[in-house]
C-alpha cells in the first residue's frame, strides 16, 4: 500500500477529498497540518450543529492507493485540476504492511471505573479483582468507558446502585438513559441492579448498537429512538453535550420521577453556570464530580 500525503488550503478541502474518493483512494483522513505548533488550532462542534469550519487553515491529507502507479496518477490528475491551486504534494509513501486488525485492538484495554467495576473489550480477559464488567468492543456509537464523561457516570451508577444479584437500591428502579450511543451506561445501569432500564438515541445506528451490546452483556434493555421513553423515572442519565443539553431541559425533567435523580454529563468546567441557570426553573443542579476539565452534573428532583 501507498500513501499520498497533500497539503490543503482550507477552501480547498472539500474538493480535494470529493477528488480523492472519486479517484478510488482506499481511504483518506485529514489533519491539521500545523499540529505541535504554535499555529495548531482547535476545532470543536455540537452534535446537530453545523461545522465551525470545514477545516483547519491549512490541513494535511493522507490517501492510501493499493499501488505506487496509482497513486502516481491520482496526483498527476489532482494537479491538473483548477482547485489543485495552493495545495502542496508533501510525497508518496510504502506504507508497511500491518495486521490492522491487531494494530486496533491494542489500542483498547481494560478500564477500571472502580476497583471492581472495569470495561473490558472482548478480547481481553476480565483483570481477577473485576466483580462486575461491561463487555464492550469500540463500534460506530459513542461510549467506550475511556472518555471521562463515560466514566463519571458509571462511577455515580455503581456508588447508587448494588451489583447484579445484590437488589437495587432506592432511586435505582426505573431507568432512562436518553442519548444512549454505545448503551454503556443502560448496561451499567442493568448490571448495578435497575428493575428496569430504557436507552434512547436518535441515531438509528446507535439503538442497533446498544441491543447488540445489551445481549453480548446479558442483560434487557428496552431500546429504541427517542419517543420510547415515556413516564417517570428514578434516574435519568445523559451524556450528550452542553448545547442539546440545554434545549432538553424540560424534556429531561419532565421524566423525573418525584424525589429521583437527574445525572448530566458531555459538559465542561466552564459550562456549569449556563447548564445550572437552563435547568434552575426544574431543578437545583450541582457538580458532583470532575475529570479532565469536564463535570458531572446531578440533582435530585
Amino acid at each position: 500500500m501507498f500513501e499520498l500525503c497533500l497539503r490543503s488550503p482550507e477552501d480547498r478541502l472539500e474538493q480535494l477529498c470529493d477528488g480523492l474518493d472519486v479517484l478510488d483512494a482506499l481511504s483518506v483522513s485529514v489533519e491539521d497540518a500545523d499540529a505541535q505548533t504554535d499555529a495548531e488550532q482547535a476545532l470543536f462542534g455540537e452534535p446537530g450543529m453545523p461545522a465551525p469550519r470545514e477545516g483547519w487553515q491549512r490541513s494535511r491529507v493522507m490517501a492510501l492507493f493499493p499501488g505506487q502507479e496509482q497513486a502516481r496518477a491520482a496526483l498527476q490528475l489532482l494537479s491538473a485540476q483548477d482547485f489543485f491551486v495552493d495545495c502542496v504534494a508533501l510525497g508518496i509513501r510504502e506504507v508497511p504492511e500491518q495486521d490492522w486488525v491487531r494494530l486496533t485492538q491494542s489500542q483498547f484495554v481494560p478500564v477500571d471505573i472502580t476497583p471492581d467495576f472495569w470495561v473490558v473489550p472482548t478480547w481481553h480477559e476480565p483483570p481477577e479483582q473485576a466483580r462486575v464488567v461491561i463487555r464492550l468492543d469500540p463500534g460506530l456509537a459513542f461510549g467506550t468507558g475511556t472518555h471521562p464523561t463515560t466514566r463519571m457516570c458509571l462511577r455515580w451508577i455503581a456508588a447508587h446502585g448494588s451489583a447484579m444479584g445484590g437488589g437495587a437500591r432506592p432511586g435505582m428502579g426505573r431507568v432512562l438513559d436518553y442519548g444512549c450511543g454505545s448503551g454503556i451506561l443502560a448496561i451499567g445501569a442493568a448490571k448495578f441492579g435497575a428493575k428496569t432500564v430504557d436507552a434512547v438515541d436518535i441515531d438509528s445506528a446507535a439503538v442497533d448498537s446498544a441491543l447488540l451490546n445489551a445481549l453480548a452483556n446479558h442483560v434487557n434493555l428496552l431500546v429504541g429512538l427517542p419517543d420510547l421513553a415515556q413516564g417517570v423515572y428514578q434516574v435519568v442519565l445523559a451524556n450528550i453535550l452542553a448545547i442539546p443539553l440545554k434545549v432538553l431541559a424540560p424534556l429531561l425533567c419532565s421524566h423525573v420521577a418525584s424525589g429521583g435523580a437527574l445525572v448530566l454529563a458531555g459538559i465542561l468546567e466552564r459550562q456549569a453556570e449556563e447548564l445550572q441557570a437552563a435547568y434552575a426553573p426544574y431543578c437545583h443542579l450541582s457538580v458532583t464530580d470532575c475529570e479532565d476539565g469536564w463535570i458531572l452534573m446531578t440533582a435530585t428532583c
